[in-house]
């Protein structure tokens, strides 16, 4: 009993040390500056996105509703964790505060949970777009996109809150080197003094219900949409449902190859080397990938940019 409280008493205040990218200097200075351009960029391309799909009226439909919360999500997820990153990148001091840690654990969890689900809806809304294309408006009705909105929302930021704080209430040992550039869950159960078997149970039984779940739903959705494209003669036709699903897909790739190793498969060698820079491909480069692949592959999206940007003079004027 007395060791369990002496452990508790330890795991209280301190510092964490973010061991990151520290045992290769000369990849922390060129990652330094990629952290920093795909920093900007993430700023400006989804800060872009969310103000162009929200003043323009042709883009007030269900998938750019998503679009503006998949946006917002990615925005904050590379806030939480960047500016940390850049600090630790551009010194020799690698600390983290025991409250800042907490704060990028619930934030960066709940953000990456709440990706998951929207997908899944995302998924779902381009089914009923290319499927039941006369009935859409009918089905996807602003009712019920703001509701599953919300269940993506509720969803994530409540796995994050049990996930968290089951991780952060663990007892610490005294070693509070963290082997990644952030504080996750499966890099944080590993300094605790206890067996975490059970953690590492819960860990993948929540990666299984928001993570393979929403993933099989997407599978499905595409399932569907591969056999109604496989109806269609027409080569027009073909290219739009391939540019209706096209961008949408290539996000869902990229986002869950990487936090499926993760989450799925937090083994030993997770911690020490290919999980710090599978983290750093789904918290910090996939968000920037994002706006780049919505606005090069569409043309709603260009359009509405070259209309704010001719309305721009006309308003000054």
């Amino acid at each position: 009993m007395s060791r369990v409280m002496k452990m508790n008493n330890e795991s209280l205040g301190g510092d964490f040390i973010l061991v990151g990218f520290s045992d290769q200097p000369k990849l922390e200075k060129m990652l330094f500056l990629v952290v920093l351009i795909c920093y900007l960029l993430t700023l400006v391309g989804n800060t872009s996105i969310i103000v162009v799909s929200s003043l323009d009226p042709m883009l007030h439909t269900p998938m750019y509703y998503f679009l503006t919360n998949l946006s917002f999500i990615d925005l904050c997820l590379t806030t939480s964790i960047a500016p940390q990153l850049l600090w630790n990148l551009s010194g020799p001091a690698k600390t983290i505060t025991r409250v800042g840690c907490a704060i990028q654990l619930y934030a960066s969890l709940g953000l990456g949970s709440t990706e998951c689900v929207l997908l899944a809806i995302m998924a779902y809304d381009r089914y009923a777009a290319v499927c039941r294309p006369l009935h859409y408006a009918t089905v996807m009705h602003s009712r019920l996109c703001q509701s599953l909105v919300g269940v993506a929302w509720v969803s994530g930021f409540g796995n994050s809150l049990i996930q968290g704080t089951i991780t952060l209430r663990l007892p610490l040992c005294r070693n509070r080197k963290i082997y990644n550039f952030m504080c996750e869950v499966p890099t944080m159960i590993k300094l605790a003094c206890v067996d975490i078997h059970a953690n590492e149970v819960q860990l993948f039984m929540a990666s299984l219900v928001l993570l393979l779940l929403p993933l099989s739903l997407i599978l499905i959705s595409y399932g569907y949409i591969a056999q109604a494209v496989m109806r269609i003669r027409s080569v027009q036709a073909w290219r739009k449902a391939l540019g209706t699903c096209g961008s949408h897909l290539l996000v869902v790739s990229l986002f869950y190859m990487t936090i499926t190793a993760v989450y799925i498969h937090p083994n030993s060698s997770y911690a020490h080397s290919q999980g710090k820079f599978i983290t750093f491909l789904y918290a910090v480069v996939t968000p920037t990938l994002n706006p780049l692949i919505y606005t090069l592959r569409n043309k709603d999206v260009k359009g509405a940019l070259k209309r704010l940007v001719r309305k721009g003079p006309n308003m000054a004027e």
